[in-house]
Order: structure tokens, then C-alpha cells, then sequence
């Protein structure tokens, strides 16, 4: 078989690194793909990224089908398109990709569904923003409404901040369309995890849990990024508590959507925030939903898959998700970022990454802001390169991958210290 992974980033080098490893692949190719899929033997970059160019490669290369890494391609509705020119590809329609590409839509959706998430407002005009700001104090969340490449979250400890954060996103239009509408929501307290699905439109089949470092620096301090790391499994989440999980939010989102007449296929992600207290009382609530799977959160959880995962997607784009398993490694693995100098803001790129460890089983450097220059390898974005590891737990992960990042160098680059803190003793909220 020959596949196409649409994206260029960590997240679409690790699902293509998994589905590459299949005896049955001829080739995984990766449009546009990084230095990272340039280098690998059984991956082949393309570079394309119009929708109508993507349906003539899938056509005249055969490919069995698509899977879709990032946002941006689903909202702006290549699933459809894939779709009505007869070709099979995983991802959710540019309907039911709403639940990412506008916080107002999620909110609204959970509201009128009863999935549990924080009080909002949205608004469009900044001093109005202001004056419910005003009204419920701080500390509160400012999001832009629409895609803005994991950076339109502000978590507002005082008022000035938010205020701030009103006048960045409504206020001088840096965030552009993303930006024409906030969502102001009520700061919840607690433990993230990341719990992601697999559907097809009827069926659901739950990935291994994970949980994602939003901050740029340890202990969680500093600003929102992307993810600076993830691990897998994610403690937080029990038995119990997956149960609840999928009881109080994962299934009602699918039957929601279903009741709107918008039948969701693909991965679903929601973001969760989770109190302290028992499991079957603490509380729980959605932070977010993405409609793909979450970066650095893919590149443990791909780590830990056992099992052939292309006749898992295969399954999935023909709608017998229910006669799908994934066989999961029972080992502890953790990935950290290697970020470009001066991220979040404006990343500086070009630098010249100069060292690598060698890949291993247990050990591999993914690639996300990476380009292949005359054959010397380059920084081209913010998150360079996660560095993911095999270990029998958190603390050996931790030092397996630290032990690795020590052999990586690139001018200027950074990266946290602690990824995985809060699964070690002492470390929970």
C-alpha cells in the first residue's frame, strides 16, 4: 500500500513513522512533510499543500488513503473534498471541525448538549469583553475564537492581563480572522490530561491517555506554547475515571453531533481539566476540543503502539471502527521538545543543527521545524525536534531522554527540564 499523510509538523512525522513500519506499506508519503521525512528510507516528502493538487497526487499515486494531521487542512474542508472525489481519507468534515475551528461553536455545542465545561462569554466588541472581565475578576482565560496555531489561549492571572489580551486579539488584528470574536471563560483549577479517539462516524475506540506541558518553562511557568512535552500513559486518568470520560463527554459529543446531523469521523481530542478529590465526585470538564490528534501528545502515544496501525485507520475510513484494537506498550513513554530561540514570540530559523542521537527502539528524535538544506539539516519553526522515549517509568523516561537531548544541539535552542513532573511522587496538583 502507498498512504499520504497531510502536514509537516512532530505529529505528522510520528504517525507517519508508525504507519511506515508496516509490512504492507510501500510508502508513507508526507505533504509537505520535514527534514525528518526527508531523511527516513520508507517516507518520501511532497511538496504540495492545495487541496485539488492533494486529490490529483492521491489519484495518480494510487494511495489507499489519507490521514490528516493538522487543523488548518479540515477546516478549510479537504475531507470533503477527498470525499466527493471518491478517495478515503481519515478526518472529520468541515462541519464537524467547527469543534475546533471556533471556540464559540464548542462552547455553544456543550451547552446544548450538557458536556461539562467552564462558563463563557463571547464577544466581538473589546469594551464589553472588558466590562464582564471587570465584573468576574481574575484570574480568567481569554481565547480567539478561531485557529490561531496554539498560541490564542491567554490565562489571565490579574485584570490588566486580560484587559491586555482583549486589546491583542480584538483590539490591532494580529490575530486576524481568528481574533474577530473572543471567548472569556472562567480560570478552572486542577490536573490536564489529553484523551483522544479514534471515530468513524458511529464507533469509537479510545487511544492511550497522555498529558501535555503547555508552558514554556518548569513547574508550568511562563507562557502557553503549543506543548513543550507529553507522556503517556497520563496517571490522572484511572479506570474509573476513563469510564467517565467517555460516559460524560466523549459519548454524548459523538451522539451530539450525530443529533446536529454532522456524523464525526475522525480523532477527536478533548482537553480536560480535572479536579482533586475521588474519582467517581472530582470534577471534570472540557477545556478544548481539537479535531486531530494533539502535538507532542502523538509522538509517546505512537511510541507505545504494538500493533500494525495501518489496518486500524483501514478499519476506521470504512466504518468498522467496532473490529479495531490497538495493542499498547505497557512502558512509560515521554517525549520533550526542543524549541528554536525566542519561542513562542517570533522563532529565529536557519540554525544549523549540527548533532542528533541515533534512533533506537527505544529512542527517537521526531521532527516538527525541521528542513533539509542541501542536504544539511535546519531549524524552520518554533517546536524544532521532540526527543521520545521507551522507559519502564516516568523517572527512567526522564532520564533516558534527558541522557539523548544531551547528544542534540542546535544554536540557541530550549527546552524544559522537568516533562513529566507531575507523575512523579510530590508532583500532582
Amino acid at each position: 500500500m502507498k498512504l499520504l499523510v497531510i502536514g509537516g509538523g512532530g505529529r505528522e512525522h510520528a504517525l507517519a513513522w508508525r504507519l511506515a513500519q508496516s509490512p504492507r506499506i510501500q510508502t508513507v508519503y508526507v505533504a509537505p512533510g520535514n527534514g525528518g521525512t526527508a531523511l527516513a528510507s520508507n517516507m518520501k516528502n511532497v511538496p504540495i499543500s492545495a487541496i485539488d493538487d492533494l486529490i490529483a497526487f492521491a489519484k495518480q499515486e494510487k494511495i489507499a488513503y489519507t490521514v490528516v494531521g493538522p487543523e488548518a487542512p479540515l477546516a478549510a474542508g479537504v475531507v470533503d473534498a477527498f470525499r466527493a472525489a471518491g478517495l478515503k481519507i481519515f478526518g472529520p468534515t468541515q462541519q464537524a471541525a467547527q469543534l475546533e475551528s471556533s471556540k464559540d461553536y464548542a462552547k455553544a455545542f456543550m451547552v446544548r448538549h450538557h458536556i461539562p465545561t467552564a462558563a463563557y462569554q463571547t464577544f466581538t466588541d473589546p469594551a464589553q469583553a472588558k466590562d464582564y472581565i471587570t465584573q468576574q475578576g481574575a484570574p480568567i482565560v481569554v481565547k480567539a475564537d478561531g485557529l490561531a496555531a496554539g498560541k490564542g489561549v491567554v490565562v489571565a492571572m490579574d485584570q490588566a492581563e486580560a484587559h491586555g489580551a482583549i486589546d491583542m486579539m480584538l483590539g490591532d488584528g494580529s490575530f486576524g480572522a481568528a481574533g474577530a470574536r473572543v471567548v472569556v471563560e472562567e480560570y478552572l483549577s486542577g490536573e490536564e490530561a489529553s484523551f483522544i479517539v479514534m471515530c468513524d462516524g458511529q464507533h469509537v475506540l479510545a487511544l492511550a491517555t497522555s498529558q501535555d506541558h503547555k508552558r514554556l518553562k518548569d513547574q508550568d511557568q511562563g507562557p502557553n506554547t503549543g506543548g513543550m512535552g507529553a507522556y503517556s500513559p497520563a496517571p490522572v486518568i484511572t479506570p474509573a475515571l476513563h469510564n467517565r470520560i467517555m460516559r460524560e463527554v466523549i459519548n454524548p459529543t459523538l451522539s451530539g453531533m450525530a443529533k446536529d446531523g454532522i456524523p464525526y469521523t475522525g480523532f477527536l481530542y478533548a482537553g480536560l481539566m480535572i479536579g482533586s478529590g475521588p474519582d467517581a465526585t472530582r470534577s471534570l470538564k472540557v477545556l478544548e476540543f481539537n479535531c486531530r490528534m494533539g502535538d507532542p501528545e502523538t509522538q509517546p502515544i505512537m511510541m507505545r503502539i504494538k500493533n500494525d496501525l495501518t489496518g486500524v485507520f483501514e478499519l476506521a475510513v470504512n466504518g468498522r471502527l467496532d473490529q479495531a484494537s490497538i495493542d499498547w506498550d505497557r512502558r512509560t513513554a515521554l517525549g520533550v521538545v526542543l524549541a528554536a530561540k525566542d519561542y513562542p514570540g517570533t522563532p529565529r530559523t536557519g540554525d544549523v543543527i549540527s548533532s542528533l542521537p541515533e534512533d533506537t527502539q527505544e529512542c527517537v528524535v521526531f521532527h516538527a521545524g525541521t528542513t533539509l538544506d542541501d542536504g544539511v539539516l535546519k531549524t524552520s519553526g518554533g517546536r524544532v525536534l521532540c526527543v521520545t522515549v521507551l522507559a519502564d517509568s516516568v523517572k527512567r523516561a526522564q532520564a533516558t531522554a534527558y541522557a539523548a537531548i544531551a547528544q542534540t544541539h542546535f544554536d540557541g535552542q530550549q527546552y524544559r527540564r522537568d516533562i513529566g513532573w507531575r507523575a512523579l511522587p510530590g508532583g500532582s496538583a
